[in-house]
């Protein structure tokens, strides 16, 4: 009888352990899919040059082209924090007097550490004022007339102390070595805050001109005393001139002047792509204590803007490096070869267009023609929107085939539910019988 009695108990049995078994499977798929994070792409080594070997680079550069480089090392202390900053001056005829009427540019490059790329772009750039006179099969020796109408002081790397931060792994660190955004250390509408502030992004430091990296920049541009300037970032692509603190851009014919250069190269070479405007009007938010505000308002550079050059919009949050800078070959040399030609087109747009300026702009680009280096850049494009396709497709792709998974997995539940619960209310009406 104990055998006999056993017996119809065992189904129900099976089900309710089927039924547990499905409910802890359904359980790890969610938590699973809850806990899998999104991959963190490292620096790649073989794309980027380490700080220290960019550096040993430019001044091998330098010293191969003594007649047109020369190379400055400024360094400045504050409470106890130091930094060190390296000025490279290109100058096509060192031997000459500058009788004022050359254009003096100044180019600031990785004032963020984690903007890698920046830097990329800095050393091409320099290698092309002297040494390759090709960009993607761009024959650039007309441009040299251009050249000698300029002094150009380029800072490869503004921020060298974060950015070894970032080597050592802190990939998504945009600020100094002591935790200080070195683009909300300067004095103009310094300290305020919006809404949205995020001190870990945007601390401004103790004071206006509290880090000795903004103290450098500042006394440069007492010392220099550029018509243009430009302050590289990456993040994305954009044009912008002052201000940054509100949602305007200045009044008056400096203001014409900077939109109407910046409106020449979109228009030349991006294509109208890029966003021209104030950094404050057009990016979303608004940033005090910048470099660009203080450049126009205080040190009255007629000419001072902000390039963004690169950005992931598709990457994570958490996945910095991948966001702020390409992590593919095709996108990297894109990205240098457009920006490096944007910088020569800028230079002669400044040349054409400052006012006071005796040189009179030979149109050098203005008919440049691509050997190859345009096509070879726009089937780039086209290879990486289909790759970008592709993975967008497999993406969801993944997604539906979790989804159906679920599905699956709570039909077999309510299945199973069901199958139990009629063997439980057959069960009873035996007992009942009984």
């Amino acid at each position: 009888m104990a055998l006999t009695s056993a017996h119809p108990a065992t189904p129900l049995l099976v089900c309710r352990l089927l039924a547990l078994a499905l409910t802890l499977a359904l359980a790890a798929v969610a938590s699973s899919a809850r806990k899998i994070p999104d991959p963190i792409t490292p620096i790649s080594q073989d794309l980027y040059h380490s700080s220290d070997s960019i550096l040993r680079e430019i001044k091998a550069l330098v010293a191969r082209n003594s007649d047109r480089l020369t190379m400055d090392t400024v360094r400045a202390s504050n409470k106890g924090y130091s930094a060190e900053m390296f000025v490279v001056t290109f100058n096509h005829a060192k031997g000459t007097v500058d009788d004022g009427s050359k254009i003096k540019i100044m180019l600031s490059f990785g004032q963020h550490g984690r903007e890698l790329i920046t830097s990329e772009v800095a050393l091409s750039l320099l290698y092309i004022l002297t040494e390759k006179r090709r960009i993607a099969g761009v024959d650039l020796s007309s441009f040299e007339k251009i050249l000698e109408n300029l002094v150009i002081k380029v800072v490869p790397m503004e921020n060298f102390n974060g950015r070894k931060l970032v080597e050592a792994g802190e990939l998504c660190d945009r600020r100094n070595g002591r935790g200080v955004d070195l683009n909300r250390n300067w004095s103009v509408d310094w300290g305020k805050k919006e809404k949205d502030y995020n001190p870990f992004e945007e601390d401004p430091g103790t004071a206006p001109f509290s880090e000795p990296e903004a103290q450098i920049m500042q006394e440069l541009s007492k010392s220099f005393k550029p018509h243009i300037w430009v302050n590289v970032h990456s993040g994305m692509e954009a044009l912008f001139m002052p201000y940054d603190h509100k949602n305007t851009t200045p009044d008056g014919a400096p203001s014409q002047l900077m939109r109407s250069l910046l409106e020449n190269l979109n228009r030349r070479h991006f294509q109208d792509s890029c966003l021209v405007g104030s950094g404050g009007g057009a990016v979303g938010y608004l940033a005090h204590g910048t470099t660009t505000d203080y450049l126009f308002d205080v040190a009255k550079v007629p000419m001072p803007f902000t390039f963004e050059i690169y950005g992931d919009e598709k990457a994570s949050t958490d996945d910095c490096f991948k966001m702020f800078n390409p992590v593919d070959k095709t996108t990297f040399d894109r990205v240098i070869n457009k920006w490096c030609m944007a910088f020569l087109i800028l230079f002669e747009e400044g040349l054409r267009i400052l006012p006071g300026s005796q040189v009179a702009s030979q149109g050098a680009l203005d008919n440049w023609v691509p050997i190859g280096g345009e096509v070879l850049e726009r089937i780039a494009d086209q290879k990486s929107g289909s790759e970008n396709r592709q993975l967008e497709g497999l993406d969801l792709g993944m997604q539906e085939l979790k989804t159906y998974f679920r599905l699956f997995m709570l039909s077999t539940f309510l299945l199973m539910f069901m199958f139990c619960s009629r063997i439980s209310k057959n069960r009873n009406r035996e007992s009942g019988n009984f």
